[in-house]
């Protein structure tokens, strides 16, 4: 990955970061509208920037059609991505942040500290490989762990796994998750599906040695879940 003086601008960071994201979690085509609702900016200002990316050799754009990275602009996504998620299981490790404080911290600091300290910082925290919210941490050479998941909302009943990963776009619905004891590595099954009244009713079980629990939860809040599904 690239040293602090070959970095890209900030703004260019910021894109193909979100594009990286988006394409990450498989949520469908990367569109323009898409990246401006994640972006809180306006379409014109997105597509503006895709021009830029485009200049740059970051990201393949037709006109009216879905936005990709390329190999330059997937290796730029992924050493910003290295910096953001390994900041935020600093602060969290280190400094006791919670989750839902830590995204808007890492947001500023990723542009400024240098891949030197960012090594340091994995090294000190014994190279993780996930941040606070599941996400997976490139390595240094670009490599990310590959782990099978699927979102709590697409589970079928009878559905059972461990949670492994949240959406952290949201600092509400961390807090929300938070407030009723949801997190990372806490086995849930799927009881029961309820669309039409948009909420599933699952059981949680925070740890081996503690009990089951009902809990229902919010289409919203499930979408912001991944699993990773037992092995039946």
């Amino acid at each position: 990955m690239g040293n602090t003086p070959t970095r890209p601008s900030t703004s260019a960071e910021d894109y193909v970061k979100v594009i990286y994201d988006l394409q990450e979690r498989g949520t469908g085509p990367v569109t323009i509208s898409g990246m401006a609702e994640r972006l809180s900016v306006s379409n014109s200002s997105v597509s503006g920037m895709l021009r830029k990316l485009n200049e740059l050799g970051f990201v393949e754009h037709q006109r009216y059609g879905a936005v990709s990275l390329t190999e330059a602009g997937t290796r730029a996504a992924l050493s910003v991505l290295r910096r953001h998620r390994l900041l935020e299981t600093y602060l969290v490790a280190e400094l006791g942040y919670s989750w839902d404080e830590v995204h808007d911290e890492a947001e500023i600091l990723e542009h400024v500290v240098s891949d030197k300290f960012v090594d340091r910082i994995a090294a000190h925290l014994g190279d993780p490989v996930v941040d606070p919210h599941g996400d997976p941490i490139p390595t240094r050479d670009g490599d990310i762990v590959e782990r099978e998941s699927l979102l709590l909302s697409d589970a079928e009943e009878g559905t059972r796994g461990a949670i492994v990963r949240v959406n952290d776009n949201d600092p509400d619905l961390l807090r929300y998750l938070a407030d009723i004891d949801i997190g990372i590595g806490m086995s849930v099954e799927v009881v029961e599906r309820q669309p039409f009244a948009g909420s599933i009713q699952i059981t949680v079980r925070p740890g081996e040695e503690l009990p089951e629990r009902s809990q229902a939860l919010g289409l919203v809040a499930a979408e912001a879940l991944w699993i990773s599904p037992d092995a039946k």
